[in-house]
């Protein structure tokens, strides 16, 4: 029997409901979680904290992914085309640092994938803009609470501005 071996990225691109209900379903994705992550506040307590801007923590999501399904790399590039990596702190009508496009990186190696993706979007020519996505040292990730989990996926008229841009 072999062990599957899974890798986690952290990925914030503005309201963390319509990047989860995205990247849950991407292929090797195995589970994803919502959550606060690049603060200076030791430790969030609540969605309103994070909300005010005041923690400098951004809303992003956890992903789990399973590397022998898709690569790092493939859910990076999935990543830019969910969400605008070219507006500094915002996406659609969420404005401030929360919102930020973001991509914490847990090794090397990722730090690497992202600072490469990020090239290989700027030089197709995709965004009229430059992208702005901050890529940073992962720190501590903080589970945003359970209302926030899965929330598109029980309020499927909720809001997002997420959508899968070709």
């Amino acid at each position: 029997m072999v062990a599957i071996t899974h890798a986690v990225a952290f990925l914030a691109g503005g309201c963390f409901w319509g990047m989860e209900d995205l990247l849950r379903d991407f292929p090797g994705v195995t589970d994803t979680d919502v959550g606060y992550i690049g603060g200076t506040a030791e430790a969030p307590a609540t969605y309103s904290q994070v909300k005010s801007g005041n923690t400098g923590h951004a809303e992003a999501v956890r992903v789990v992914f399973d590397p022998s399904k898709t690569s790092y790399d493939k859910i990076l590039h999935y990543f830019f085309r969910i969400h605008d990596p070219t507006t500094p702190n915002r996406q659609g009508n969420d404005v401030g640092s929360q919102y930020r496009s973001a991509i914490f990186f847990v090794d090397e190696s990722q730090h690497k994938s992202a600072v490469r993706v990020i090239a290989e979007v700027n030089a197709s020519k995709k965004w009229p803009k430059a992208v702005v996505t901050q890529v940073l040292p992962a720190g501590k990730w903080h589970s945003a609470e359970k209302e926030h989990q899965d929330y598109l996926k029980r309020h499927p008229d909720g809001y997002t501005c997420h959508w899968v841009r070709d």
